[in-house]
Order: C-alpha cells, then structure tokens, then sequence
C-alpha cells in the first residue's frame, strides 16, 4: 500500500506491518502504533539517504513490521561494500533515537507512557535487525562479509538460513510467550514475515547470481578492468559447480587440467558463463577446450 513520497522516495507499506498496527489500534494502544511507525520510517529512511549518498539510485522502500526493503536491494547486493554500509545505517540510526530520548528524558521532554516505549522500539527494532540472518540488516552484512569469501551464492544461502532458523525460533518462542502471558501478538507476527521474507530471499539468491555476473560484466566494460582471480579445474568439473566460488569484483581465469593433472588449457570467466547458458550447468569445463 502506497502512503506518500519522502525526499523523492515513494513510501509503501507491507500488509503484515498494517496489521501490527490493527493490533495496536484493537488492543487501546494506537500511540504506541504510531511511535512504532515512526521508528520504522526513519530507519528505512536512513538506509534510503545512505544509499543514495553512496550512488545507489533508489525510489522506493517498503516499511515491514521490523524496519523496510529498499526496491535497490538486489543492486547493492552485488556490491558488498555498499551493501555492508547501507545496511548499518538503520540500526545506527535506531541508538542515535535511543540516545536522543535519553537526552530529552534528562531535560524533562517526556511522556510517561510513550516514552519509554519509544526507547524500547528503537532497541526493539536495532537490535532485531543486528542478527546475522537476512532478510534482516545483520543479515546483509553476514553476507557482504561472506560473499568475497564463498561467493555471494553460497553467502545468501548461509544467511537466508540463518533468518529461516532465527524466525522459526521466535515464532514458537512467541507463542509459547503468549500462552504464558510474557508477550504480545506482535512477536509471533513480526517472526513469521522473517521467516517468509528470508525463505524468499533463498529462493531468489541463483538470480541474484546471474545478476553479480552482468554487473561485473557491466563494471569491465565501464572501468575496463578489474582485478583477476585464478582457480584450477579438472576438465571433468561441471559449469554449475565452479561457478560457486565466484566473488564480486575479481574476473576470473581457470586453468584447466586433464584427469592426470596435466595442462590443457585457460578459460575466462566470460566464456563459462557463455557456455552455461548454452549448454547448461552439467556441462564439464573441460568441453569450452576442447582441440586445444
């Protein structure tokens, strides 16, 4: 659902949060609702302007129930740097609220009710997003850190994973809180977008693959280089496997052996990705030399 435009940027916000806040609104606590919105804006507003200041073209975000999606994602995703930044931006901007509410308490600027809800919410919503599992911002930072390690493949399914693991965790745990009085509605609620979000966020990491590969691709052609990675291959190695490895901003070049580990030939990076769409990720490295 569209609800307005800030500083250029079009402001949506997911269902599962416009139930958060019907809840609010049922349970006599609609204050509480709207401080809670407040937090989520500027947070993901704080993850827009940062972005944008680092180059990233953004337009839209999503508000969700434990800060937002910024319609950029995938872009910065192939970038672990910008990734890594954009995504610390939201939770630091929740401790600079945190810190300014304690300031305004010690001045005597305070609601007894909101108040403390308000320093709550912020904690609530940093410290939520500093877990380690995507779709949350721990999560996007775990894999910028991974993804020049592992590639960024592999370094989304780990930290999908751990979202899938973490919302799961939360769901029964709220429950079982429910039942015994510890806590609201809103846990159970807010875990189980985690857990859809994060098993979305598995599902589309062989696309976010295929789109780190055109932006390399896109990067050679415009700075018309890059820095070179080597790897090693038997002939017999599958496409789909060797490219497992591949890491933002480093090209790489495979040499090939034959099954005695003798040489047999060098292929670019460039040609496997060819070849895999032609042919398929069966396809053994060792067919792009052949009559070498």
């Amino acid at each position: 659902m569209r609800i307005g435009r800030l500083f250029g940027i079009e402001l949506y916000v997911n269902p599962f949060f416009l139930a958060l806040l019907a809840l609010f609104f049922v349970a006599g606590v609609l204050g509480r609702g709207l401080v809670a919105f407040g937090v989520v804006l500027i947070h993901e507003m704080a993850h827009a302007l940062t972005a944008r200041r680092l180059g990233v073209e953004l337009n839209e975000v999503e508000l969700l129930p434990f800060g937002g999606v910024a319609r950029a994602g995938s872009e910065l995703a192939v970038d672990p740097v910008r990734e890594a930044y954009v995504a610390a931006a939201g939770p630091a901007s929740n401790f600079a609220m945190f810190a300014l509410g304690v300031a305004l308490k010690n001045y005597g600027l305070w609601h007894t009710d909101l108040g403390p809800f308000f320093l709550q919410c912020n904690l609530m919503v940093a410290l939520v997003n500093l877990l380690p599992a995507l779709p949350l911002d721990g999560g996007r930072i775990y894999r910028s850190f991974l993804a020049g390690k592992i590639g960024i493949r592999e370094a989304t399914y780990r930290a999908a994973g751990a979202g899938q693991f973490i919302g799961l965790a939360i769901t029964v745990a709220g429950i079982i809180g429910m039942w015994r009085g510890y806590c609201g509605v809103d846990i159970p609620v807010t875990a189980l977008f985690i857990l859809y979000a994060s098993t979305r966020e598995r599902r589309a990491a062989p696309f976010l693959f295929m789109q780190l590969i055109r932006h390399k691709q896109e990067e050679l052609a415009r700075e018309g280089f890059l820095p070179a990675a080597h790897l090693v291959a038997v002939e017999s190695m599958p496409l789909g496997k060797l490219m497992g490895p591949f890491v933002p901003r480093s090209f790489y070049l495979i040499t090939v052996l034959d099954n005695h580990y003798r040489y047999r030939g060098m292929v670019t990076e460039t040609a496997i990705i060819s070849a895999l769409l032609d042919k398929g990720a069966d396809t053994p490295v060792g067919a792009l030399v052949e009559g070498k």
